[in-house]
C-alpha cells in the first residue's frame, strides 16, 4: 500500500473493523517511512448490477445516486445519514438477492419508497413526487390519501 503523503510502499495496519454493514473492512494504516496515518477500505468486487431505465437505456446501479435522492427528500427532516445508508444497502441487498444482472428502475424506486414510507411520511411524499413525476395536484392528493390510509 502506497502512502498518500510520501508514496513509500510500506505501511502497517493499526486497526481493522467491519464497515458498511459488514460489506467492507475499514483499515487504519500508518506509513513506516513518514508516520502519516490514513484509512483504507477493502470491499468485495461484485458483478455490476444494471438498471434498465424507463426509456430502455441501461446504467450501472449507483448507491450514491439513490443516497443523493434520499438526502434531498429528507432535507430538514429528522432522518440520520446512517438510516439513509441502511435504506440504500437494504435495497441493493434485496436487488442482488433476486439473482438477476438487470433490474428495472421502477423496481428500484418502489423498494426505496417502501422503506422510506416506514421512516418519514414527509420525506416519502417528497421522494414520490420526484420519482413518480406528479403531473398535477390531483395525483399528489391521491398519493397523500393512499399514505394516510396505510397509516
Amino acid at each position: 500500500m502506497l502512502c498518500p503523503a510520501c508514496h513509500h510502499n510500506g505501511t502497517r495496519v493499526l486497526d481493522s473493523r467491519p464497515s458498511h454493514e459488514g460489506r467492507s473492512i475499514r483499515r487504519r494504516r500508518e506509513c513506516e517511512e513518514c508516520s502519516h496515518r490514513f484509512t483504507t477500505f477493502e470491499m468485495i468486487e461484485e458483478i455490476p448490477l444494471i438498471v434498465v431505465k424507463k426509456d430502455g437505456t441501461r446504467q450501472i446501479f449507483s448507491q450514491d445516486k439513490i443516497l443523493r435522492g434520499l438526502i434531498r427528500a429528507c432535507e430538514k427532516r429528522p432522518v440520520s445519514l446512517e438510516t439513509l445508508e441502511k435504506i440504500v444497502n437494504g435495497v441493493e441487498r434485496e436487488l442482488r438477492g433476486l439473482g438477476k444482472n438487470e433490474v428495472m428502475s421502477h423496481d428500484v424506486g418502489e423498494l426505496v419508497m417502501e422503506r422510506l414510507a416506514d421512516i418519514d411520511d414527509v420525506a416519502y411524499v417528497r421522494f414520490a413526487s420526484v420519482y413518480r413525476q406528479f403531473k398535477d395536484i390531483n395525483v399528489f392528493i391521491k398519493e397523500l390519501t393512499d399514505l394516510m390510509n396505510k397509516s
